[in-house]
């Protein structure tokens, strides 16, 4: 919110498959970009940006700075690009605003 944009949360697999995507829906308000926590333990990150991507939706990650086989993993997969958590924490919404085009 504080990147300027209106999150819908999805906390498991089942959540992401369910919600209206804006590249498969009609609703002007449903999600065009995902941000995925690759140590998520109610989902698999990297099926998860896979599904996101296949879906048309624009990804980031956001993972561990030292899991660099995680965070390669996820790039490969399709994350624009993997933020660490200490990144976001300390400028998450000057990076995810810029992301966002805001």
């Amino acid at each position: 919110m504080a990147a300027g944009a209106t999150p819908h949360r999805a906390r498991r697999a089942e959540d992401i498959a369910t919600q209206p995507l804006a590249a498969t829906s009609p609703n002007p308000t449903a999600p065009s970009r995902a941000i995925v926590d690759l140590t998520a333990r109610a989902y698999d990150g990297i099926a998860a940006i896979r599904t996101l991507r296949a879906a048309g939706l624009r990804v980031v990650a956001v993972g561990q700075h030292d899991d660099a086989a995680l965070r390669t993993a996820a790039l490969e997969a399709g994350a624009e690009r993997v933020f660490t958590y200490r990144a976001l924490f300390e400028g998450g919404a000057k990076l995810l605003g810029t992301w966002l085009g805001r």
